[in-house]
């Protein structure tokens, strides 16, 4: 099979990116990128559900994806983030005519795409895009039950301290793994799952790294300190073992609060950015689906030698940590 062997077919229904929003499409023709290299990457004609013919255009094959149930699910996601992000946002007064949102309007509108055709339709989406253009960060899509649980999780150590359970029941890399084998049929190509390579080992370089740093609450310090003792000693049952083969779903669960910070540093290109945010938030939704099979459902209560050392060392929560914002921000967004 040729290296450019065409992923989408033509009539396929698919998905595509526009933006940071994922819209019903369909392919209407697709041709190489270089007529006369046959090695060229192929691109895609795609018609965007509900909009006029106007708006038909060519892609490429990063910007599409194939119409399954996870990845609808993924777009009507995004589309909520979005639709709240401009809600929250200060509504412009009015739209250049030069603009492309004005020229919106079509006869073949569909209820999925909600206000088209209308100047506050129009509007939303123009706002969506400079919200999107302008942000210094990603936004990772972090499902309800995920910010309960991570909320759950820093009342748990902060308030009432407790620990989560370590070595955890489904490692941080038992958690990888399980994602990437579920995940790698999926994908529609050898570069897709190249990508999805990628992430996972991303996250799991990022959890490394970041553990001792800014994922820990200070009550758990202590804890730390004597497990990883464990691995450095290499003590039985601890032997080739670190962060990501003994923490597990709790602490992962916050990196992703902190993430969107962490990635705003690496200076990615807009279109890099938006794939990376698409695969994170894929992840964290379906952690987010099978919490119950790697969340800890009880904590451990320490020794009262534990606590004594552990206040010792500090006697207050960590300002500022990320699950703690990630809990303003949750009661925030369920005062709207």
């Amino acid at each position: 099979m040729p290296l450019n062997h065409p992923v989408y077919h033509k009539d396929e229904q698919v998905l595509c990116f526009h933006h940071d929003i994922l819209y019903e499409a369909k392919i209407i023709a697709l041709r190489l990128s270089d007529p006369e290299d046959r090695k060229s990457p192929y691109e895609y004609r795609v018609h965007y559900r509900g909009w006029k013919h106007t708006w038909d255009d060519w892609v490429f094959q990063d910007r599409l994806r194939k119409a399954t149930e996870d990845n609808r699910e993924l777009a009507a996601t995004l589309r909520r983030e979005a639709e709240a992000v401009s809600r929250k946002k200060p509504k412009k007064k009015k739209v250049a005519a030069s603009d492309p949102g004005s020229a919106l309007g079509s006869d073949d509108r569909q209820s999925s795409i909600p206000a088209r055709g209308t100047k506050r339709g129009r509007e939303t989406e123009i706002e969506k895009e400079d919200e999107f253009n302008s942000r210094p960060s990603i936004r990772i899509v972090i499902p309800d039950n995920l910010k309960a649980i991570l909320v759950d999780d820093w009342e748990y150590v902060t308030k009432n301290n407790l620990l989560v359970p370590l070595p955890a029941k489904a490692s941080v890399s038992n958690i990888l793994d399980q994602y990437f084998e579920e995940e790698k049929p999926k994908r529609a190509s050898a570069s897709e799952i190249d990508v999805l390579e990628e992430v996972v080992a991303g996250i799991r370089e990022y959890f490394e790294k970041s553990l001792s740093k800014i994922l820990l609450y200070q009550f758990e310090r202590q804890q730390y300190r004597l497990i990883s003792d464990k691995w450095e000693s290499g003590e039985d049952g601890y032997v080739d073992k670190g962060p990501c083969e003994v923490y597990g779903a709790e602490h992962l669960a916050r990196l992703f609060a902190t993430l969107p910070e962490l990635i705003a540093q690496t200076g990615l290109s807009q279109q890099a950015t938006q794939r990376l945010r698409e695969e994170l938030s894929k992840f964290s939704m379906w952690l987010s689906k099978y919490s119950e099979r790697f969340f800890s459902a009880k904590y451990n209560a320490p020794s009262k030698e534990y606590i004594d050392k552990a206040k010792g060392v500090n006697s207050h929560d960590a300002p500022g940590t990320a699950t703690a914002r990630l809990f303003e921000m949750d009661k925030v967004e369920k005062s709207d």
